[in-house]
C-alpha cells in the first residue's frame, strides 16, 4: 500500500501510534509531504526514525528546508569557534519564534556524528515526488508549486516555489494528475478533496489530528 502524511512537526509520539494503525509494512511505502521538524517535542527522534526507514520518503516543506540552513550555520559555528554574522543571528532568531526551539534544542543534544546524520537527512530531501498508483497519477508536495507552467519541468522550480503559495482547491493544477499537498490545516480538521487536490494536513502542529491517506484505497486514518 501507499500512504501519505504531513506536518508531523515533531510529534514522534503519534506518528508511531499512526503507524501502529496502519499496521505500516516493509513492502508498503510512505511519503511524508514536508514540515517535519519544528513546533513539537521531538523532532530529533522522529528524523532518527526515518532516517533508518527505507520505505519511508520525506519531502520537504518550507520548516525542514530552513531547518537545514540553520543547523547548518549553527553547526559550522560550533566547529570554527567563529561569532555569526548579525544576519544569521536575526534569521536564526526568527526561526526559533517560529517553531525552531525545539528542533535546535535536540540538534544540540547530539553528538558530532548524530549532527552530520540529521544534516544529511535534511539536505537530501526531495521537493516533490510523482507516483502512479491503480493507474491514477499523483503529484505529491508541501503547499503547491508558485506561478505553475505546463511548459515549465518540475525539476527547473526553485525550492520555495513549492512552499510559497498554497494549492487552490478550486482548480486542476495539473491535467490528469492529482496533487496532494499538506501546508495549510484544513478547515474540517480532517482531509479534504479539492479539484484533483487532496489536502492532508489537519493541523496537529495546533493541536488537532495527525492525518494518513491510502491511495489505493482512500481509506482515512487520524490519530
Amino acid at each position: 500500500m501507499t500512504y501519505v502524511m504531513s506536518d508531523i512537526h515533531g510529534n514522534y509520539e503519534k506518528f508511531k501510534e499512526m503507524l501502529k494503525k496502519i499496521n505500516l509494512r516493509d513492502d508498503d511505502i510512505l511519503y511524508i509531504l514536508g514540515d517535519s521538524v519544528d513546533v513539537g517535542d521531538e523532532p530529533m527522534e522522529l528524523i532518527a526514525d526515518l532516517s533508518v526507514r527505507l520505505n519511508v520518503y520525506a519531502i520537504a516543506g518550507e520548516h525542514d528546508y530552513l531547518a537545514a540552513r540553520m543547523l547548518h550555520g549553527f553547526d559550522k559555528m560550533l566547529k570554527s569557534g567563529t561569532a555569526p554574522d548579525p544576519g544569521y543571528i536575526s534569521e536564526m532568531t526568527a526561526w526559533v519564534q517560529d517553531g525552531g526551539q525545539t528542533t535546535l534544542d535536540g540538534f544540540r543534544a547530539l553528538d558530532e556524528e548524530q549532527r552530520e546524520g540529521v544534516l544529511e537527512y535534511l539536505a537530501d530531501m526531495t521537493l516533490f515526488e510523482e507516483v502512479e498508483v491503480k493507474g491514477k497519477n499523483y503529484l505529491l508536495v508541501h503547499a503547491g508549486i508558485a506561478d505553475y507552467d505546463s511548459d515549465t519541468e518540475l525539476d527547473d522550480y526553485q525550492p520555495e516555489d513549492f512552499f510559497s503559495e498554497a494549492l487552490d482547491a478550486s482548480y486542476e493544477l495539473i491535467g490528469n494528475t492529482t496533487v496532494v499537498v499538506g501546508h495549510v490545516p484544513t478547515k474540517s480538521g480532517k482531509i479534504e478533496y479539492g479539484e484533483s487536490s487532496i489536502f492532508i494536513n489537519c493541523g496537529v502542529a495546533e493541536g488537532g489530528k495527525l492525518a494518513c491517506l491510502c491511495l489505493e484505497t482512500g481509506k482515512e486514518y487520524y490519530v
